[in-house]
């Protein structure tokens, strides 16, 4: 028997059953952090990509809640500065989900199956994880979620064309940087494939992150516990069922949840 959408966002919202391990990208060629199950053979993997002007270690309570429910997560750290290189970014992006690939991870020797990939990414980092699933070199990314996703140079929506797998979008209410309308609908509509698109109300373009960062005085908004909630349920939700094959958990995207009603969902291009 199905479980109801609300379970199954209580019980995404908090940590899964997964020892997390923490790592430095560097390690193997990239500036940023990796984390990990503590153990585990082919698992699914996602590479993230970070907001302007925004530290990855913003994320961190992100990506250590994906890998403590069996997803292995990287966010390279770079093109930190004012005037950041979109096609460059994507291009680590891309990087990032090669090295943890072709790498064994942590002390148990950890895998991931490079046929089990996601990109994601927050403002012009989900933008850029958009290129790079559209870069002629792409690696066989199989999902993509984006939170409060911005536009990008090149286009993010040009590139959401010719993009086939399905992706989830989770727009702001009140973003003035990337508003809903501008951005993340125009990407939204634009996509290819399978999409789902959601406005998660009383949040702002920084809700998603986590601290206090110089960046705030510049930019509206600021980090907020419940949307971090919904982001971490719903990408959880997201990447297990088409990255881990998990099915029990394909309510939560298919129900309006509080706080985040499905605004668009479409399961192929020619349903538009």
């Amino acid at each position: 028997m199905a479980r109801k959408p609300k379970a199954l966002l209580d019980e995404l919202s908090y940590p899964g059953p997964h020892d997390v391990l923490r790592g430095n990208l560097a390690l193997v060629g990239t500036p940023g952090l990796v984390f990990a199950p503590r153990e585990g053979l082919n698992l699914p993997a996602v590479a993230f990509g970070h907001g302007w002007l925004q530290p990855v270690h913003r994320y961190r309570g992100l990506l250590r809640h994906l890998a403590s429910w069996g997803i292995v997560t990287a966010a390279p750290s770079t093109q930190l500065g004012p005037f950041p290189s979109h096609r460059i970014f994507a291009a680590n992006l891309r990087d990032a989900l090669d090295a943890v690939t072709k790498v064994r991870l942590g002390q148990n020797g950890i895998s991931v199956d490079p046929s089990r990939l996601g990109l994601a990414g927050h403002s012009t980092g989900a933008g850029s994880a958009v290129l790079a699933a559209a870069a002629e070199n792409a690696p066989d990314v199989r999902a993509i979620a984006t939170v409060a996703p911005a536009q990008t140079m090149p286009s993010a929506s040009e590139a959401a064309k010719r993009l086939r797998m399905p992706s989830l979008h989770l727009a702001a209410e009140n973003d003035l940087v990337a508003p809903a309308t501008g951005h993340a609908k125009a990407i939204a509509y634009a996509w290819g494939g399978p999409v789902q698109l959601r406005t998660i109300d009383k949040s702002t373009h920084l809700s998603v992150t986590e601290g206090f960062h110089w960046s705030q005085v510049l930019m509206q908004g600021k980090p907020h516990y419940g949307t971090q909630r919904v982001v971490n349920a719903l990408f959880t939700a997201f990447f297990l069922t088409h990255l881990a094959g998990k099915k029990e958990y394909q309510p939560l995207l298919d129900n309006d949840v509080k706080r985040a009603p499905i605004d668009l969902d479409r399961e192929d291009a020619r349903a538009r």
